[in-house]
């Protein structure tokens, strides 16, 4: 499902965010990214959603070669295969949850009813009916949460990328987030996740827990 081939990313001022690093993950396959803070998983994640483009190497994302698409071109094959869940939610706040939910939804211009049917079948899956019409600036941390991980699955991705994603939870919303996870799986999809949270170090549904340090895949 997805590729890095001897993939580096330097930023401005010489930085080096990773080191040659060669890696792939299979269909369906939950893997975590391990590593403290500044170890290069963020990176990692922005290269596979084509958010950027590494400095040396390919990355590869279900046979599209996404760093060398064009940025419009990135942009849409990101919206229709990847949902991206973020460490602050990246929520509108001044917008309903139905309003944030449905976000990716937009360029699609899909009919109502389609719609309505995904629509509904996030809410029920997150616990999210009777907040439906509240705006996202009202609701709980793990509301919150909830809420970006059903915007994250809205358009059935194939890939789900989690970029420290229990940050700001506690112990319990960051084992309901693992549930949701849980069942994401069951769905199929590729979950990747990067984090330095020993609660999924040891997960029965994780495939492989890859440590990442200084850029470098120990």
């Amino acid at each position: 499902m997805i590729e890095l081939l001897n993939v580096s990313k330097e930023y401005e001022g010489g930085v080096k965010a990773l080191d040659g690093i060669t890696l792939s993950f299979g269909e369906g396959e939950v893997v975590v990214l391990k590593g403290m803070s500044g170890s290069g998983k963020s990176s990692m994640l922005s290269l596979i959603a084509g958010l950027s483009k590494p400095t040396e190497g390919e990355v590869i994302v279900d046979t599209k070669h996404i760093s060398k698409l064009a940025d419009h071109f990135a942009t849409g094959f990101r919206r229709e295969n990847i949902g991206m869940i973020f460490q602050k939610y990246n929520l509108i706040a001044d917008l309903s949850v139905k309003e944030n939910i449905l976000l990716p939804l937009v360029p699609l211009n899909l009919k109502g009813g389609e719609l309505e049917k995904r629509l509904s079948k996030e809410l029920k899956q997150f616990n999210l009916l009777d907040k439906k019409d509240t705006q996202v600036k009202k609701l709980s941390g793990g509301e919150q949460q909830r809420c970006a991980i059903a915007r994250a699955n809205i358009n059935n991705p194939k890939i789900i990328l989690a970029d420290e994603p229990t940050a700001n939870l506690d112990e319990k919303l960051s084992l309901e987030f693992i549930e949701s996870l849980r069942e994401m799986k069951s769905e199929k999809r590729t979950i990747i996740i990067s984090t330095h949270d020993p609660l999924f170090f040891d997960l029965d549904f994780v495939d492989r827990v890859i440590e990442v340090r200084h850029g470098k895949v120990l």
